[in-house]
């Protein structure tokens, strides 16, 4: 495990952001990230971070003492330690999730990970960056989930789902943008097109405002 990872940060947060959301997590934020989001609320972890070794992340995890673990970024699938990293959480107990953004491919993933894959829609300036083939490799542990900021969104983000019937794969989840969307709307948008999708809050911003990281 002597690998190096890129890494921005390691902390225990609640989870905010899948079917887990409201539980203890454990972080891991791999630096470095192939898209540039218009309302990316993690720009920090962008570049950067700092080099640390597959067998010290597993480490720093363990002494967090939480039981579940979530790997995100940027883009940690770009790293290729980061599969070893997967690996090593899953042989070491941990309930593992992995936060992709889409555009890498899941096939190489251990299939003990939990994995919450974005589709980007168009408000984010990556509408179109999805890999097709990664919803062939999805399975009914797995969520895909949709981040909107407005009718455009939700409307590509709805004909999305329909057209590939994702509520019969695996969870799907529409999460508004803070401030750019309100979530009553949302809300009412999903009820109104009858659509079997999970209303998701980013709930660490809910529980620290004024986190700018590290939550």
């Amino acid at each position: 495990m002597g690998e190096l990872l890129r890494v921005s940060e390691v902390f225990l947060s609640i989870q905010g952001e899948s079917t887990r959301a409201g539980l203890p997590c454990a972080m891991v934020r791999l630096a470095g990230c192939n898209l540039r989001c218009a309302w990316c609320d993690t720009k920090y972890a962008w570049d950067a971070g700092q080099p640390r070794t597959v067998r010290q992340v597993l480490d720093e995890v363990a002494a967090l003492c939480c039981r579940r673990v979530e790997v995100t970024g940027g883009e940690p699938l770009l790293q290729p330690a980061a599969l070893e990293l997967l690996r090593g959480l899953c042989e070491a107990g941990f309930e593992t999730l992995l936060e992709t953004n889409g555009t890498c491919d899941l096939s190489g993933v251990d299939g003990r990970v939990v994995r919450i894959v974005d589709v980007k829609c168009p408000s984010s300036g990556e509408g179109g960056s999805f890999r097709r083939e990664n919803l062939d490799l999805l399975t009914g542990r797995d969520e895909v989930k949709f981040v909107l900021a407005d009718r455009g969104d939700f409307d590509f983000a709805a004909g999305f789902v329909r057209r590939h019937d994702l509520t019969g794969c695996c969870a799907v989840i529409f999460s508004p943008v803070a401030g750019r969307l309100a979530p009553a709307t949302l809300a009412e948008w999903i009820l109104a097109e009858g659509l079997d999708v999970r209303l998701g809050v980013q709930l660490h911003k809910v529980i620290w405002p004024d986190a700018a990281r590290g939550r």
